[in-house]
């Protein structure tokens, strides 16, 4: 009988912890990684002050590079997405975190980044749709509408157009706003990425179309169309608005001269000496009244003070209101003063008030009033503010601002100005109501002496897409800066320095005539909104489902290849 040996079972081998199992999927995917990171920092760098504005074009070709490989799935496209759009507004935002701290700056970024991951994983759904550059870049405007609705009002802050203000694109806001950029700049991208694919694939195979393809358009055709019909789009727009910005035309011509008073220092308590500051803004108006009756300056039409340069209700205090009077007549023309009003039911317990807009005439004092109606959360004042007290010290400080109504239009010395305070100049229906309102100029008052000078530059670009967008002549007076005149083509005809006491007087022309993006923008924005969703819905039909995971190597995936081509 033959003798058996019991030998004990080998011990079981420790596969890899979930770290190292993220960190050998990282490793695989280092070049995906590495592009969406590069693409972020691209997309920031189209912004001022860099103003690199092909940089956004990169940046989306590279994102669509990475979410249009095949082992990207929606999860993945999702994670992409977040990366690049955290590599975006992270060092786009930093201005918040001088203000508030860092983690308000980093909520802000993260809560941001969360549309672009969207636009990933939606991206990588329809993504075998044909024509799916035109699918990816309606996508990208679907989450920059989104992104201005919510949460608390929206954040339309870092919208690609915004970057354009440099670039050959930017002509085509005057026909459909800054959606229609945006889309446009996506669209440029995302078709780059297909036509070099197409090419590259073109040149490793190295053979002739077989007979099956000789009745299917080459796949370099649709890319290279959106491209064409991009480029020649701004081409057919840009000389009637280099014309307008130029000066052609019969429209009247008026001098109009912005004051930029300064504060006694920068930061969140720049208004603790709020007299300080009007008296800045009253002798930087006096200045320009001697430099006329010198002859160094010509007499303007009307002047415009910034945003909060009378903390101290003119209406209400006899002292601020004889101030800015003699400003008034010392120039000899009417002041639109920036002030704070206190609003119906202020109470000690709850002080709410209104960021006005006052017309003071040199000789009847106030007239018509703007005041803001798109107020800036967490800043003018805290939404939930019993539950994010708890979260920041800094909470209190925010202010109990209530928005006001109307159409932002003014008349000064009988000019209709239509009035974008600051933050309201990000949303597209501000300048746009006023404008429709009869708006001829439009002025942009400013406080940014709680932030920095790149955030400033950031709200000038905002400002030069609207003169496109309207065929407006706009002007930016802000208390620190940066202040500035900007011609209807986004030129800047004049502008000061950053933190700096000085004013500008130019020669701007009253315009009346309506572009389309006035018009039909908002028409337009919700077209590409409902191409998106429909686009969506076809990817749905198409894979049977929307979301998944992994995807089978099968001749499916041949299938669905061959539809995208």
């Amino acid at each position: 009988m033959a003798e058996t040996t019991d030998h004990p079972d080998p011990a079981p081998v420790a596969g890899p912890n979930r770290l190292e199992r993220l960190g050998i999927a990282a490793a695989d995917r280092w070049a995906q990684l590495a592009a969406s990171v590069v693409a972020g920092m691209l997309l920031r760098a189209s912004f001022p002050p860099l103003n690199w504005w092909w940089a956004a074009i990169l940046a989306f070709g590279l994102l669509a590079w990475v979410l249009i490989r095949r082992e990207t799935t929606v999860a993945g496209g999702f994670g992409y997405g977040l990366l690049c759009g955290l590599a975006f507004y992270l060092p786009l935002l930093p201005w918040v975190g001088g203000l508030v701290g860092a983690l308000p700056w980093l909520m802000l970024a993260l809560m941001c980044a969360l549309f672009p991951a969207v636009f990933g994983a939606a991206a990588v759904a329809l993504r075998d749709l044909a024509g799916w550059p035109v699918w990816f870049a309606l996508l990208w405007a679907a989450q920059e509408w989104a992104k201005s609705m919510v949460p608390f009002g929206g954040f339309p802050w870092g919208a690609i157009g915004y970057g354009q203000t440099s670039g050959p694109l930017l002509p085509l806001v005057a026909l459909g706003g800054v959606p229609l950029l945006s889309l446009a700049v996506a669209l440029t991208g995302c078709a780059g990425t297909a036509l070099t694919v197409e090419i590259i694939r073109w040149l490793r195979e190295a053979s002739p179309p077989t007979a099956a393809d000789s009745g299917r358009p080459p796949a370099v055709l649709l890319p290279g169309l959106c491209i064409c019909l991009v480029l020649l789009s701004a081409v057919v727009v840009w000389p009637g608005v280099r014309r307008s910005g130029a000066g052609a035309g019969d429209d009247p011509a008026i001098t109009v001269a912005a004051v930029q008073g300064n504060v006694p220092r920068l930061g969140l308590d720049f208004n603790a000496q709020r007299r300080q500051v009007l008296d800045y803004h009253v002798r930087e108006t006096l200045r320009l009244a001697d430099d006329i009756e010198a002859g160094r300056a010509a007499a303007p039409l009307f002047v415009i003070w910034p945003e909060n340069a009378s903390d101290i209700d003119p209406i209400a205090n006899a002292d601020a209101a004889h101030e800015i009077t003699m400003a008034a007549q010392a120039i000899d023309a009417p002041i639109l003063v920036g002030t704070v009003r206190a609003a119906p039911g202020w109470t000690r317990e709850n002080p709410v008030a209104t960021n006005s807009v006052l017309v003071w005439d040199p000789q009847t004092g106030p007239g018509e009033s703007h005041d803001k109606r798109i107020v800036q959360p967490f800043g003018e004042y805290l939404p939930w503010r019993g539950f994010f007290r708890q979260l920041s010290g800094y909470a209190d400080r925010a202010g109990y601002f209530v928005p006001g109504d109307g159409d932002g239009v003014v008349h000064v010395a009988g000019v209709p100005v239509g009035v974008a305070t600051c933050w309201e100049v990000i949303f597209d229906r501000a300048p746009r109501e006023s404008v429709l309102a009869g708006a001829q100029l439009l002025a942009v008052p400013s406080n940014n002496a709680t932030f920095d000078e790149t955030m400033s530059e950031q709200q000038l670009a905002f400002a030069k897409v609207r003169a496109v967008e309207h065929n407006r002549y706009v002007v930016v007076a802000g208390t620190t800066g940066i202040s500035a005149v900007i011609a209807p083509d986004g030129r800047e005809l004049a502008r000061t320095a950053f933190f700096e006491p000085a004013y500008l007087d130019a020669h701007v022309r009253l315009k009346t005539a309506l572009t389309p993006a006035t018009r039909w923008a908002p028409i337009l924005q919700w077209v590409l909104l409902g191409a998106a969703v429909a686009g969506l819905l076809a990817a749905i039909r198409q894979n049977g489902r929307f979301t998944w995971f992994t995807r089978r190597s099968t001749g499916a995936d041949v299938d669905s290849e061959e539809r995208r081509r």
